[in-house]
């Protein structure tokens, strides 16, 4: 058993965390470059939490130029046992409506913009992401969003875009009716990949602006109507997330569902064959296992 350490990665409309004990903004120099921002550490309700605004204070970064790897390589560094990601999306769903939130479990990758691992040349990994989410940390944020008296939806599939253009009328169609998706976003991927790959558990809290564009009686999204949605969602995201401590209680079991020992089996790179230079690069993802 061990202690929690909570990171939180807050999207668009959330900057900071309330209420954090001895809460400082701490800067982090990583091998995969800078990350968004300095990292916001402190106390809460006795837990250790780290919160990461995902684009910067003054909103720096459009989805694509995030630092993903430097991110997540910023939150494993500092010790962060669990991640949360709350981030902005539209909806495809009807009974998913603006000021939900959706606790997504599956997403599509389209991307194509990013690095996607922290692993490549030198030192190959195959880490599975079949189920993407942690269902503990899920369960837990179901129970702080329902505590908090927020309208959740638990399970669901983000279609994650590049952007930073939202979809057109054909795409919106496309992804919600021959698709299958539920959600649409922009931030999502490759976070998640890359918290599987450094071994932390990821839930993601997707808090719901818009239709997109597929809803009749809607239109095209409005970014004036979102960013309105958005003030809301962000009180009610930074509500739950005070929740979560007292929820996860003051020690960590190893994840149930393996997330935590994701690279147990996933290098196949011989040692003797290893990029040394790699190999120091990920010291701290995959230190557990190299």
């Amino acid at each position: 058993m061990t202690a929690p350490k909570i990171a939180v990665i807050g999207g668009s409309g959330i900057y900071d965390i309330d209420g954090l004990e001895g809460a400082r903004w701490t800067t982090v120099e990583t091998p995969w470059g800078a990350p968004s921002d300095a990292i916001l550490t402190g106390t809460l309700g006795g837990t250790e939490m780290a919160f990461l605004p995902r684009h910067g204070r003054g909103h720096i970064h459009s989805p694509t130029t995030v630092p993903y790897r430097a991110n997540i390589d910023a939150l494993k560094r500092l010790g962060c046992t669990d991640v949360i990601s709350v981030s902005a999306c539209g909806s495809f769903r009807e009974e998913m409506a603006p000021g939900d939130f959706v606790l997504v479990d599956q997403f599509i990758d389209r991307t194509f913009a990013r690095e996607k691992s922290f692993f490549g040349t030198g030192c190959v990994a195959h880490v599975s992401v079949a189920h993407p989410t942690c269902p503990r940390l899920m369960d837990a944020c179901e129970t702080a969003a329902k505590d908090a008296g927020i309208t959740v939806h638990k399970g669901g599939t983000y279609l994650a875009m590049e952007g930073p253009q939202f979809s057109t009328l054909a795409e919106s169609k496309m992804y919600r009716e021959h698709w299958g998706c539920d959600v649409i976003g922009m931030t999502n991927m490759p976070e998640a990949k890359l918290a599987r790959e450094a071994e932390l558990c990821y839930a993601s809290c997707a808090m719901i602006t818009d239709y997109d564009s597929w809803h009749p009686d809607h239109g095209e999204v409005d970014v004036t109507q979102i960013i309105a949605t958005l003030m809301g969602n962000a009180e009610k995201g930074r509500d739950m997330v005070r929740r979560l401590p007292a929820i996860l209680g003051p020690e960590r079991p190893p994840c149930p569902h393996g997330c935590d020992r994701a690279l147990e089996h996933a290098i196949l790179t011989a040692p003797e064959a290893r990029d040394a230079k790699l190999v120091g690069k990920l010291d701290a993802v995959a230190g557990r296992v190299l």
